[in-house]
């Protein structure tokens, strides 16, 4: 594993645990030139998963993409990236449990509003205020009203 600080190649892991209902490992590493401390997450690599758009699409599921929309609404609020990994990780094995290799656009959007409605709701909003494609301050503000 490579230090993401000074790109040595050689590590040592200190600690190893496994996240939630067993999805992934987490492993605390330390760089053995530097002796920079991180995290790395390991989970089963999915291939062919298929996701369906709205529109009837199909595009190849893409992690990133999903971890990328969580940062964003995530930005600025007290959650470690930590936690969304595994935040991630654990809605993914969900995700392809229930729908086996096609999924709903859909269903990803609502699988990751839970996710946030459970952490941070503000960052449930901020998602939700996207995903929802709210019209107006009235639709916000009724969503908004529903989580106290």
């Amino acid at each position: 594993m490579q230090c993401p600080k000074c790109g040595h190649q050689d590590t040592k892991v200190l600690d190893t645990r496994t996240g939630k209902a067993s999805h992934s490992i987490r492993r605390r590493r330390q760089c053995l030139d530097c002796e920079h401390r991180f995290t790395t997450i390991e989970e089963i690599l999915r291939e062919g998963l298929v996701v369906i758009k709205r529109d009837g699409g199909r595009e190849e599921f893409d992690r990133v993409k999903m971890l990328s929309g969580i940062r964003k609404a995530t930005e600025k609020r007290p959650i470690q990236a930590e936690q969304i990994e595994m935040m991630v990780a654990e809605m993914v094995d969900n995700l392809e449990r229930e729908f086996d290799s096609e999924i709903p656009s859909k269903a990803i959007g609502e699988h990751i509003m839970n996710g946030l409605k459970a952490i941070d709701k503000i960052a449930y909003v901020r998602f939700a205020s996207v995903y929802k494609d709210f019209r107006d301050f009235d639709e916000l503000a009724r969503e908004v009203s529903e989580l106290k």
